[in-house]
């Protein structure tokens, strides 16, 4: 099969296409005929070598799939060969084919396209794990998200409005705050001209964010805490920012309110079977139903894997970037 690697870090040409033997689908695991494999900002750090894959993990890059079951291993339940499947992954997304632990497949959801469901798991299971399973967002509470364009910005704007909670997002353009309102942004902060701070307690009234979900890391880090309300949960789920920052431990004791940090990545098995589960029971139903849907940038050939890494390279994206084989 054609599967992309890293042959040695560097940019967007460091992606070599190469043929690797086909994998094989061992006991409790589903192998799957790619349709389309969505391209993550995670990618982009192992290429560069700041993220390598858990031990075990195949250096294939790409953690999230769909397309159609081809085989099944021993002791496989719930899925047969020719099913339309969706896949969160440790790896092997970029490829022909891959094979992936039962509990990290589902089905496709009935509004969505076989080739979008390539750009789906990986951004649900993040903002269901995050924003609700750990960070508790309530009905009427605000949630903050930074990088409200991303492909898991889009989907938490859209989860979080579609549950009832208040929803503000930062952008760096006037055209991806706009799509964050239209998929049900409240408060919209252009943060190339404000402070998110103050535009959050003004928004607010001075009460803050209930939940922020942010991707920068150490550059945000105080400054998240400053529009933290009372009680809030900040959940650290990126580094472009950098990794190291200042906690002012007296704020956030002051406010009651919590830091934390997550990655689906290195999870064991188990762990990830438990979040699919609980999103495919809490999610998957306004995917049916249309309430909730990903947002595609562009869909590129695997052979221009290079191309689709530029694109997140230049932040140019509203939502996600597929690569089809």
């Amino acid at each position: 099969m054609r599967a992309v690697v890293v042959e040695e870090p560097g940019g967007p040409d460091a992606l070599v296409v190469t043929e690797l033997d086909d994998p094989v689908a061992g006991p409790g695991e589903v192998l799957v005929d790619v349709a389309a494999a969505g391209v993550n900002r995670a990618d982009v750090m192992q290429r560069q070598g700041a993220y390598d894959p858990p031990a075990g993990a195949t250096h294939v890059l790409g953690l999230e799939c769909s397309g159609r079951v081809s085989a099944v291993g021993e002791g496989v339940e719930g899925f047969s060969v020719g099913d339309e499947v969706c896949a969160l992954l440790s790896g092997g997304g970029y490829a022909e084919k891959v094979n992936v632990p039962v509990g990290q497949v589902a089905r496709v959801p009935e509004g969505v396209s076989l080739v979008d469901a390539g750009g789906l798991v990986e951004v649900a299971a993040t903002v269901w794990a995050n924003v609700f399973m750990a960070a508790a967002l309530q009905q009427g509470e605000t949630l903050l998200v930074h990088g409200g364009g991303s492909g898991i910005g889009t989907m938490a704007v859209q989860l979080a409005h579609a549950l009832g909670a208040r929803v503000a997002v930062t952008a760096g353009s006037q055209a991806k705050l706009d799509v964050c309102r239209d998929l049900g942004a409240d408060v919209l902060v252009n943060y190339r001209e404000q402070d998110f701070v103050e535009e959050i307690e003004s928004a607010t009234d001075g009460h803050g964010a209930d939940v922020i979900l942010d991707n920068m890391g150490a550059k945000y880090l105080g400054r998240n805490v400053d529009a933290l309300a009372t009680a809030g949960r900040l959940v650290v789920i990126g580094m472009q920012g950098g990794t190291r920052g200042e906690l002012d431990l007296g704020k956030l004791l002051g406010k009651r309110a919590a830091v934390m940090a997550a990655s689906l990545r290195a999870r064991p098995p188990e762990e990830k079977a438990l979040i699919v589960a609980s999103m495919v029971e809490n999610v998957w139903p306004l995917l049916d139903d249309g309430t909730v849907r990903p947002i595609i940038h562009t869909t590129v050939p695997l052979a221009d894997v290079a191309d689709a890494h530029r694109i997140l390279d230049e932040s140019s994206h509203t939502g996600k970037v597929l690569l089809v084989p």
